[in-house]
């Protein structure tokens, strides 16, 4: 019989004042923000033994070359199954966590990935490294009941100087977008976002211009997503301040999209020429192209299954798809996409444990971020409603050769 068990950890947690979070209902921007300065904390570099490429057995050679993938010259080799915190699939970074809901990979060559990795329910963050330990980063105070919590993490575009992060949290009186950084008390960035019994999640993203793309969730009420006036609902463009960011449809609004229900991550590609959404509706969940000014009313693609899609991560330039994680189903749906955004055909699956060679799945998949173009992380979420196995939740590699975006089934 397989022993599970969970790894203790033991760190300070990063305590946030109550009144700089329970703000009104309406919007607040944080006009001081800009001129704060952090102390900036160098994450730790961690390492791979040469002889592992990520995602792949020993003497594979990455992400590149041979993988547990379904390609022709994949290994046939069965993973063993994990025992107790240890996981034997080298395409697995981190084991026992919980819930991780909100990944922020951090850039970098793919032979050392990393990434901070956000747990939905208790709000804390964790470095997760190839190699290493998952190690204490910051914990959140949040409201993880129902569908909130802490639902996305995005690195400051400058993160290389400021090492600051964003995060997408609710706590008992709104949603709302916060900064942080390692050893220090997160700051509120836009408050008064509309929580509800339901609609709670949001994703954070950004463009290629530096601003923050924040997809806000309509908190139970499909009208406000087409209401102007509220945040809810909506695909908001930010500085890193809270403001408006240069460049909006409208010069004086947060506003770049409207039509949002419940939304799961954003993506784009490193030039930032196709934005993506990926959206839970009544009857279906979808993918949008998102476009500035443009209402979300005609999905790039839409799964009347409702497979529960998440993260998303656009390797058009690798290799031509657009990866979808699934958190109910518990796969990958990979969309064949053309270069300027059209979506050609069905999506492949993978990762599902009946496709590949050999099959593999990590279970309940969410959020999702891109190291470089070829190489993604995601987070699983199998302790939220899935069939966890003694290693969960782990956060674990996504790439053309283990995701199968060229050779799953239709």
């Amino acid at each position: 019989m397989r022993t599970r068990y969970r790894r203790k950890w033991t760190a300070p947690l990063a305590m946030l004042a109550c009144g700089a979070l329970m703000l009104s209902g309406c919007a607040d921007f944080d006009n001081t923000a800009a001129g704060q300065k952090f102390t900036p904390v160098n994450p730790p570099s961690p390492e791979v033994p040469p002889q592992v490429g990520p995602g792949g057995d020993a003497g594979d050679s990455g992400p590149g070359g041979p993988g547990r993938g379904n390609g022709p010259n994949q290994s046939q080799t069965p993973v063993p199954p994990p025992q107790g915190c240890k996981d034997f699939d080298k395409a697995v970074i981190a084991t026992c966590l919980d819930t991780v809901a909100a990944v922020a990979a951090i850039p970098g060559d793919g032979s050392s990935p990393s990434a901070l990795a956000g747990e939905r329910k208790s709000g804390r963050i964790m470095l997760a490294a190839a190699g290493k330990d998952p190690a204490d980063w910051a914990t959140i105070p949040v409201d993880g009941s129902r569908d909130g919590g802490l639902t996305s993490l995005a690195l400051s575009p400058g993160f290389a100087e400021d090492q600051l992060v964003f995060a997408y949290i609710t706590t008992p009186t709104d949603n709302r977008v916060v900064r942080l950084a390692k050893g220090q008390a997160p700051k509120p960035v836009l408050t008064g976002i509309p929580k509800g019994a339901t609609g709670n999640r949001g994703a954070i993203g950004t463009d290629a211009k530096g601003a923050l793309l924040v997809a806000t969730g309509d908190a139970g009420n499909p009208g406000l997503a087409a209401d102007p006036a509220s945040l809810a609902g909506k695909v908001l463009r930010i500085d890193t301040s809270g403001k408006p960011a240069p460049g909006n449809p409208t010069a004086s609004s947060a506003v770049f999209a409207s039509g949002v229900h419940s939304p799961g991550g954003m993506c784009r590609d490193q030039a930032g020429s196709r934005l993506w959404l990926t959206d839970r509706v009544g009857d279906k969940d979808v993918l949008y192209r998102l476009r500035a000014g443009q209402p979300l009313s005609t999905p790039a693609w839409s799964w009347t299954d409702k497979p529960g899609v998440a993260g998303c991560a656009d390797f058009v330039d690798a290799v031509g798809y657009v990866y979808v994680t699934t958190s109910t189903a518990g796969n990958l749906q990979n969309l064949p996409v053309t270069p300027d955004g059209a979506v050609t055909g069905k999506p492949n699956v993978s990762l599902d444990g009946k496709t590949g060679k050999p099959p593999k799945t990590f279970g309940r998949l969410a959020s999702m971020s891109m190291i470089n173009p070829q190489l993604a992380l995601a987070g699983t979420v199998n302790k939220d409603g899935g069939t966890p196995v003694s290693s969960d939740d782990r956060v674990v590699i996504i790439s053309p050769s283990i995701g199968g975006g060229g050779g799953g089934k239709d």
